[in-house]
């Protein structure tokens, strides 16, 4: 089977700009990214929102919007890989495939209010801002590809899906390398939308703790290079797994078992074992149900061995389509910049919160803000992904040997 290595991750977030930016956010506990917002009903929000100073610059996007300007300024990092490999397989061999969940809405409100107002859509409305492939379309356009092009919204594992069909096109010989990852915004329809199904928290997100309310929301794009070509740090996508639940709508499977079975696909696909994971990126967003069933489902996989593990949603806040790959970059940043470290040298990303475990909860080996690891080596690290409908996806990335 064809290897998938990684590039390095281009990232753009509340809390950073690039791949470096992110690592210091994440184990600093910084959540300075995170502030109240006012919505369209008049109703205060925290979110991770990106500073709109910093997307005054409009995107080369057909319909420059929010979310274009995000993903432009994200794959704008990527931009010399992409060139590189265009010159080494041609523009048909690069495929491009990325999860979202937002589908123009930024258009889409102020194009509908006009209508109800004067009957009738501006000149320059189209329909196409609202289809779900403009986010992946854009990419190819960008760039000039001409491989296979295609974008996933199942929810919040959108992106993990989306690196997952990236790694299958290049394994399945369809593509030489793939331009994967997630791009979504934190709208005040996605803000209004979750506040009516009373997932939002009225503070910061407090994950797995006995006194959490709920998400807070952001705004992201994450993007990787994949590639059968061995990456400079040599960091691989080693195994995927993915299980649909099907329990209900928006609520998960109470007894974890749908996210029990795609950590375990996942294992299996890498052809690891539990005790060789050193770090779980855990899904953690704070609700009261995710996090129950999480726990319990890491618990029974990692029994009788407790994995490092933390949620970084407290600092990049819950980027819903995008959130797959952005906490795999924060993987990809903890293999990579603990790589020939000591045991007392090595950080892992932590995670805020006011450590008063849920006893309903099974007990989790949480990375604590203010305290330190006691991981010996990050050269293997699991990515959980958990959606509306039970769509969960784990990715495990490393180094082998």
């Amino acid at each position: 089977m064809r290897p998938v290595y990684l590039s390095k991750p281009a990232v753009f977030c509340c809390c950073a700009r690039n791949s470096e930016e992110l690592w210091n956010a994440v184990i600093s506990g910084n959540q300075d990214g995170i502030r109240k917002v006012t919505a369209l009903n008049g109703k205060e929000f925290f979110a991770a929102r990106i500073s709109d100073e910093l997307l005054q610059e409009k995107s080369s996007a057909r319909f420059d919007m929010r979310i274009m300007r995000i993903e432009d300024k994200c794959l704008s990092q990527l931009a010399q890989l992409v060139e590189g490999a265009k010159k080494s397989y041609g523009a048909n061999r690069i495929g491009v495939c990325v999860g979202s969940c937002d589908n123009g809405t930024e258009f889409s409100i102020a194009g509908h209010r006009k209508y109800f107002a004067n009957g009738v859509f501006d000149s320059d409305y189209s329909l196409e801002i609202q289809g779900a492939d403009y986010v992946s379309t854009f990419v190819a356009e960008k760039f000039e590809l001409q491989g296979p092009c295609m974008t996933f919204s199942t929810a919040c594992s959108s992106s993990a899906g989306a690196i997952i069909k990236g790694a299958e096109l290049i394994r399945a010989g369809l593509c030489d390398a793939v331009v994967a990852g997630g791009i979504d915004i934190a709208s005040d329809t996605t803000l209004l939308g979750f506040d009516a199904l009373e997932a939002v928290s009225s503070e910061k997100t407090n994950p797995f703790s006995k006194n959490r309310q709920g998400i807070t929301l952001g705004d992201a794009g994450a993007f990787f290079l994949l590639s059968a070509e061995k990456s400079e740090e040599l960091v691989e996508l080693l195994g995927y797994g993915e299980s649909a639940d099907a329990y209900h709508m928006t609520s998960p499977d109470p007894s974890g078992d749908g996210a029990k079975r795609a950590m375990e696909k996942a294992l299996k696909s890498a052809g690891l074992k539990p005790e060789q994971i050193d770090y779980v990126n855990l899904h953690g967003t704070g609700t009261k149900f995710n996090d129950s069933m999480e726990g319990k489902a890491v618990a029974a996989v990692f029994a009788g061995y407790k994995v490092p593990c933390s949620t970084t949603k407290p600092m990049t806040g819950h980027t819903l389509g995008a959130a797959g790959a952005l906490e795999a970059a924060v993987c990809y940043n903890a293999i990579v910049n603990n790589a020939g470290k000591s045991e007392g040298e090595i950080k892992l990303p932590v995670q805020v919160w006011d450590k008063i475990p849920d006893e309903e909860i099974p007990e989790l080996n949480i990375v604590s803000a203010g305290e330190k690891s006691d991981c010996k080596k990050v050269r293997v690290c699991m990515s959980n992904s958990f959606a509306f409908g039970g769509a969960n996806s784990s990715l495990i990335i490393g180094c082998r040997g």
